[in-house]
């Protein structure tokens, strides 16, 4: 395994950051590496089929552990490349514990404690706390058009999936806002690192993984004890998680981090409870009803307009991030 060149400064905000593979790859703009990063948040939307339909109940962190652990490993296997000097272990060991080791345990305790729409409908604040934070971590301006768009796909998202029971427990509620901010915050700050040059989206990613697996192993094992049983569809479910919902999502999603606006980016999450609600319809028989078909065009336009610039004013200049 090979070490990776060091890197010093910081990625400039709106700039390309550092190791981002825009220039190289050869996709001819923004749209195809918008598509591919969006593929991310559309493995994760399958979560709560694989979950419900294939796993063993009552062991959420071990789903999470096997998703990132595993994923991590092989990444690093095939990316061949470790963090060079104390700066990027130690920034590697924050992006994963921010992104994964505690954005899992946050998803876990929500979705344990509240309908998993009210879950969803707090994860979709993502946005709106990317936008606010690349004001104080990016020095971008704060932006309307963005934080407009925001509040618009976090309630599109609220109208597809949050039914008329739905309840709100404080300890819950806390939990989803944690993982939304927590994720964010790792967003922002994968934005602001860059990856240092040499290295590759799938050697990025799995430094990232291995550091929140690794953090998410004790804390597994505390919390739930000994590992359910491994049964056929729950092998299956496992590797799905891990290969395609792990591996293959985080390499997509840091690679998009690295070369797309941290806005934009963040916007597609939105993608995860639109898939999970139309996979409940196809897979469970779920219903989609008036209300929740205007709540999916809302989150839709608003994933559509966070990749659009932010119209200009009436002075000629843009309006920001």
């Amino acid at each position: 395994m090979t070490t990776s060149p060091s890197a010093t400064g910081t990625t400039a905000p709106g700039a390309t950051a550092p190791g981002a593979t825009a220039p190289a790859d050869g996709l001819g703009g923004p749209l195809p590496h918008t598509l591919l990063t969006a593929i991310a948040p559309a493995t994760w939307g399958t979560f709560y089929v694989v979950t419900t339909e294939l796993l063993p109940p009552g062991h959420p962190l071990f789903a999470g552990l096997l998703r990132a652990l595993p994923a991590g490993l092989i990444a690093l296997a095939i990316g061949r490349t470790l963090p060079r000097g104390s700066a990027w272990w130690g920034r590697a060991a924050v992006l994963g514990v921010l992104n994964i080791g505690l954005t899992f345990p946050f998803l876990a305790v929500a979705a344990e404690r509240l309908p998993g729409g009210v879950a969803a409908t707090l994860a979709a604040a993502q946005p709106l706390v990317v936008a606010l934070l690349a004001t104080a971590v990016l020095r971008e301006r704060l932006s309307a058009w963005r934080l407009a768009w925001g509040v618009a796909g976090m309630l599109g998202v609220g109208l597809v999936v949050i039914g008329p029971a739905a309840s709100f427990d404080p300890v819950g509620i806390a939990a989803g806002l944690g993982s939304a901010a927590s994720m964010a915050l790792g967003v922002t700050l994968t934005r602001r690192w860059g990856r240092p040059p040499g290295v590759g989206p799938t050697a990025f990613a799995g430094w990232q993984l291995t550091a929140g697996g690794l953090f998410l192993l004790p804390v597994t094992f505390l919390a739930e004890g000994t590992p359910p049983p491994i049964d056929g569809p729950a092998l299956v479910g496992y590797v799905w998680l891990g290969l395609v919902g792990g591996l293959l999502a985080f390499v997509l999603w840091f690679r998009g981090l690295t070369s797309l606006p941290v806005t934009s980016v963040a916007v597609l999450v939105l993608l995860s409870p639109l898939v999970a609600a139309v996979l409940g319809a196809v897979v469970l028989g779920q219903t989609l009803g008036p209300t929740q078909l205007v709540g999916f065009g809302l989150a839709l336009a608003a994933i559509v307009a966070g990749q659009l610039p932010a119209p200009r004013r009436g002075g000629g200049r843009g309006g920001g991030g």
